[in-house]
C-alpha cells in the first residue's frame, strides 16, 4: 500500500477516534453535571421537608402549650365562681394530655436553645397544674392560693412568648432576630410588644401559626 494512502488512512482513523473520544468525554461530563444537579435538588428538597416538619412541630408545641395554659386559667376562674367545674376539668385533662404528647415528641427534634425554653414552660405548666388541682381537691399546700395561681399563669404567658420568639428566630421568620440576620439588613423589624392574650380562649397574638 502506498505510504501516502496509509498515512492518510491512519490520520483519518485517529481523527475519527479523537472525535468519538471527545464526544464520549463530553457526554460523561454532562452526565456528571446532571448527577450533581440532581443531588443538589434532592438535598434542597430534604432541607425543605425538614424545615416543614420542624415548623409543624413548633406550631403543635406552641398551640398545645397555649391551650393547656388557657384550660388551667379557666379552672382557676371556675373554682372562684364554683361553676362549670366538671366540663372545665375535662377540658384541662384533655389539654394536659395533648401537651404532654406533643412535648415528648418535640424533645426528639428541637434544637437545644428552643428545647431549654420549652422545658421551662413544660415544668411551669406542670407546677401550676399541681397547684390548681390541689385547690380543686381542697388540699392546698402552704403558698397555694387563687392569687398565686393567677401570678403563675401570668408568668407562664410571658415564658410562652419567649419560647415562641426562639422558635421564630430558629425558623428565620421575618421580624425575628435570626430573620433579620438572614435578611441581611432587610426592612422587616421586630414586632412590637404583644397585647395581652385572651386568657379564656388561649389566643395569643404572637402565635407561631399566625405567620
Amino acid at each position: 500500500m502506498d505510504i501516502g494512502v496509509l498515512t492518510a488512512l491512519l490520520v483519518a482513523v485517529v481523527g475519527v477516534a479523537g472525535t468519538l473520544m471527545s464526544a464520549l468525554l463530553t457526554q460523561r461530563a454532562a452526565d456528571r453535571s446532571r448527577q450533581r444537579e440532581l443531588e443538589r435538588v434532592g438535598e434542597a428538597w430534604d432541607r425543605r421537608a425538614e424545615a416543614r416538619e420542624l415548623w409543624s412541630c413548633y406550631v403543635a408545641l406552641n398551640t398545645s402549650g397555649r391551650h393547656y395554659l388557657a384550660a388551667l386559667t379557666d379552672l382557676v376562674y371556675a373554682l372562684e365562681r364554683e361553676a362549670e367545674l366538671p366540663s372545665v376539668r375535662t377540658r384541662l385533662t384533655a389539654a394536659r394530655d395533648r401537651h404532654r404528647q406533643v412535648y415528648a415528641e418535640a424533645q426528639m427534634r428541637l434544637p437545644d436553645r428552643v428545647l431549654d425554653h420549652a422545658g421551662v414552660v413544660s415544668h411551669g405548666l406542670g407546677a401550676v397544674y399541681g397547684m390548681v388541682r390541689r385547690l380543686d381537691d381542697g388540699l392546698p399546700r402552704p403558698g397555694d392560693s387563687s392569687a398565686a395561681a393567677h401570678r403563675a399563669v401570668e408568668a407562664l404567658w410571658t415564658q410562652l412568648r419567649e419560647m415562641r420568639r426562639e422558635m421564630r428566630a430558629d425558623l428565620g421568620v421575618p421580624g425575628s432576630e435570626e430573620g433579620r440576620r438572614r435578611g441581611e439588613g432587610g426592612e422587616a423589624g421586630e414586632v412590637g410588644a404583644a397585647s395581652a392574650p385572651d386568657r379564656h380562649s388561649g389566643i395569643d397574638p404572637e402565635a407561631v401559626e399566625g405567620h
